[in-house]
């Protein structure tokens, strides 16, 4: 594990325009227009021990692999390990807000402050990537890769990267690919009836309110597999 994790320029979404008409009459979601942001510095090491000390491993496991905490298999808490830091930060201040809901998380994120909270992120960041497990599904894959240009939904890869494992570059679009298959499948459909809505200029609720149950499994199968 290293023991400082380095600055990592990101960029943010900056959407001049969510929907554009297309030659078909089709709405479609515009391209994003990527700026730099520096975030602080992180101590992977004291993280470790902050995120002890919170009770964080209790839920998202002991190097954020999972946890086993009795409603982990209710899609209730998301796999960390290798997820960017910054993403990690953005979540907590909107819990801590408001902006995302979760009572549990809350409740958590009201009593940690921000320089503790960049330490324990740095710490779950610094861990091996989050890993996959199921079969997979090819329609989830042909979703995540190259979307529905009839229905103007985009490629998830142009954001989330390949296999969903992250460009480096997003801190609102986080590695998704490996996350737990439950809490994958409560996520995109929470994004789809608006339970949801922290994603840059509501990206995330215009992408998903296309799809059907059929495919927001699809591509939890596709993810949760890799």
């Amino acid at each position: 594990m290293k023991t400082v994790i380095h600055l990592v320029l990101l960029s943010v979404f900056a959407f001049s325009s969510a929907w554009a008409a297309g030659g078909s009459g089709k709405a479609k979601v515009a391209e994003p227009k990527q700026t730099k942001l520096t975030l602080p510095m992180g101590n992977p090491v004291w993280g470790q021990e902050k995120a002890d000390n919170e009770r964080c491993i209790e839920c998202h496991g002991t190097h954020g692999q999972g946890g086993q905490h009795p409603n982990s298999t209710e899609g209730k808490f998301a796999k960390l390990a290798g997820q960017y830091p910054s993403y990690i930060l953005k979540q907590i201040r909107e819990f801590r807000s408001g902006a995302r809901k979760h009572d549990q998380m809350a409740i958590m994120a009201r009593s940690v402050s921000d320089e503790d909270v960049i330490d324990i992120a740095a710490f779950f960041g610094s861990q091996k990537l989050m890993a996959g497990e199921g079969a997979g599904s090819e329609l989830g894959k042909k979703l995540f890769d190259q979307g529905d240009a009839t229905r103007g939904i985009p490629a998830c890869a142009s954001c989330h990267g390949a296999n969903g494992k992250g460009l480096g570059l997003v801190p609102s679009a986080p590695i998704v690919g490996g996350q737990e298959w439950r809490y994958l499948d409560k996520q995109l459909r929470d994004w789809r009836s608006g339970d949801r809505r922290n994603s840059p200029d509501g990206v995330m609720n215009k992408v998903l309110s296309a799809l059907t149950d059929k495919e927001i499994e699809a591509l939890a199968d596709h993810l949760a597999a890799q």
